[in-house]
């Protein structure tokens, strides 16, 4: 297999574990009759941080970046050159950014399937959803945009800089290393995660939101589609903007 090849099967692979992980421990302290029911946000937080840790070690050969912000961010900071030898492009950005939401739906769907049970007993539509997708605890769109742009402003802008701004074969979450980037996206909502939930991902929001349309869970509601851009358009102009800044700012740090 080529390296195109490769990296589209580590990003769907990676970016899926990390999905069915991190929705799982959602399912698990929100969903009706589980052992964690009631385990709270904290509960939450860590499961999402070691799901990254997952993904990561799964993901290592296409630089693990489970994330089209991370993506674009590595894009926008001048890089030549993604995991593997494998040159920036239109075609290698598309190849990252279709496999990251592709394996983003399937975990969603593998998630479905381990907690069946669990989403029929569930009555609430609200919690079912929140499985999938994350919401605000205030809705206020331009608000809600905000934290997120600074929440994935900090994950990417992070990343580049423990590799000086000049990713290398393993540019992405890679670089940084698993449980590193496991630390940092657990800071990251225990910090800045309680407005938005944190998506702090396009994928892991897009993905399993329209897994959650399109699966027959019974009493699932509708998808919250009107709020379902925040998490894609934020995250992608944080990714962008921390690429931007690392151009102008890490030169001087390092």
């Amino acid at each position: 297999m080529d390296n195109i090849g490769v990296v589209f099967l580590s990003e769907v692979l990676g970016t899926g574990m990390l999905v069915l992980l991190g929705t799982g421990v959602v399912a698990n302290v929100a969903l009706a009759k589980n052992k964690g029911l009631g385990g709270g946000f904290l509960m939450v937080t860590i499961g999402w941080g070691f799901a990254v840790f997952a993904g990561v070690i799964v993901a290592y050969n296409s630089g693990a970046h489970l994330n089209p912000a991370v993506t674009l961010g590595l894009v926008a900071s001048g890089a030549t050159e993604f995991g593997s030898g494998v040159p920036v492009n239109f075609l290698s950005v598309l190849t990252y950014i279709s496999a990251q939401f592709l394996g983003a739906f399937i975990g969603a769907i593998v998630c479905w399937l381990a907690y069946k049970q669990h989403f029929d007993a569930e009555p609430n539509p609200a919690n079912k959803l929140g499985v999938f997708s994350t919401g605000p605890a205030i809705r206020s769109y331009a608000w809600n945009m905000v934290t997120e742009i600074i929440g994935t402003f900090v994950l990417v802008f992070v990343v580049l800089a423990f590799g000086g701004g000049r990713q290398g074969e393993n540019g992405g979450l890679a670089a940084l290393g698993a449980l590193p980037v496991a630390l940092l996206v657990l800071v990251i909502g225990t910090s800045l995660g309680g407005p938005t939930g944190y998506a702090i991902n396009p994928a892991r929001d897009l993905g399993p939101r329209i897994a959650h349309f399109v699966l027959p869970i019974s009493g699932k509601g509708p998808s919250d589609w009107a709020y379902s851009w925040v998490p894609v358009v934020g995250p992608v102009i944080g990714g962008v903007l921390a690429g931007w800044a690392s151009l102008f700012l890490l030169p001087i740090l390092t």
